[in-house]
C-alpha cells in the first residue's frame, strides 16, 4: 500500500545542450515536445506534491511549465555539462526545494526522454520502495535481449571472437539473465539521494518489458521510438497511459 500521508517529489532533469540529438528534450515527438510525455504521466499518477523540471534552459523551462510542471529555479552551469551525473542534479533540486520550505519522503527521477514510462510503473516501484526498509532505491531495469555471456568482440581488422569463450558450448537458456538500466526512472529515499549513492546500488529492480524501453540517444533510436509509439497508439496503449 502507498503511504497516504507521505510527500513525494518528481524531478525531470532536462538540460538544453544535448549534443547527439540537438534540443532533444523539447524536440517534437508524436506531435508533442518530448518532455511533455513524462510530465503528463507524472501528473496523471496523482502522487506528487511537486513535479519539478531541472533545467539550465529558459525555453525548456517555458515548455515544461506549459504542460503543468514547475520550474522554481534555473540550474547552474556547473551542473549542466555533458559529464554531470544525475545524483548531484537531484540533490540540487532537493536542496533548492528545501529553501522553499519543502520536505519529502521520497524522490522520483524521470528522464525527459521517458516517453513510455507509465503510471503503473511509477506506482509499483513506489510500493516496492515502501515495502523494503533497507533499500535506498528502486530502479527501472530491462533484461538483455541476448545473454551477455555469449557476447562477441571485434578487433581493428574486423576479426570476431567471443569475450568469454568458456561459454561457447553452453545453451543460451542455461545462462542466467542479466539486466541493464532502462534509462527511464529511479525512485529513491531522500537519504539515499543525499548520500550520493548511485541509484543502481542498494537498489531493487523493477523489470520493464523490453518493447517499452528505448534509450533515445541517436537518430536511429528516435526513429525506433516513434515506430513503437505509433504501434502503441494504434493499440490504444500510448506511452503516457497506465
Amino acid at each position: 500500500m502507498l503511504a497516504d500521508m507521505s510527500k513525494y517529489l518528481a524531478v525531470v532533469p532536462a538540460r538544453g545542450g544535448s549534443k547527439r540529438i540537438p534540443r532533444k528534450n523539447i524536440r517534437e515527438f508524436a506531435a508533442q515536445p518530448m518532455i511533455s510525455w513524462p510530465i503528463r504521466t507524472l501528473i496523471e499518477s496523482e502522487l506528487f506534491e511537486d513535479i519539478v523540471v531541472s533545467t539550465d534552459d529558459v525555453e525548456v523551462a517555458d515548455i515544461a511549465k506549459s504542460y503543468g510542471a514547475s520550474v522554481p529555479f534555473i540550474r547552474t552551469a556547473e551542473l549542466s555539462d555533458d559529464l554531470t551525473p544525475t545524483v548531484p542534479v537531484i540533490n540540487h533540486t532537493i536542496a533548492e526545494m528545501g529553501k522553499l520550505g519543502k520536505t519529502y519522503d521520497a524522490v522520483l527521477c524521470v528522464y525527459a526522454t521517458s516517453v513510455f514510462v507509465t503510471t503503473s510503473d511509477i506506482k509499483l516501484a513506489l510500493e516496492m520502495l515502501n515495502s523494503a526498509n533497507q533499500v535506498g532505491y528502486v530502479s527501472g531495469i530491462v533484461r538483455y535481449g541476448h545473454p551477455i555471456q555469449r557476447a562477441l568482440q571485434m578487433d581493428s581488422n574486423g576479426k570476431v571472437s567471443m569475450v568469454s569463450p568458456e561459454n561457447s558450448l553452453i545453451r543460451t537458456q542455461d545462462l542466467e539473465d542479466r539486466f541493464h538500466d532502462s534509462g527511464q526512472f529511479y525512485w529513491g529515499r531522500v537519504s539515499a539521494w543525499m548520500s550520493g549513492a548511485s541509484p543502481l546500488t542498494s537498489s531493487l529492480g523493477l523489470v520493464l518489458p523490453s518493447w517499452r524501453v528505448v534509450d533515445i540517444d541517436t537518430e536511429e533510436d528516435w526513429a525506433r521510438a516513434e515506430m513503437t509509439h505509433r504501434h502503441l497508439s494504434s493499440s490504444g496503449l500510448e506511452g503516457h497511459q497506465s
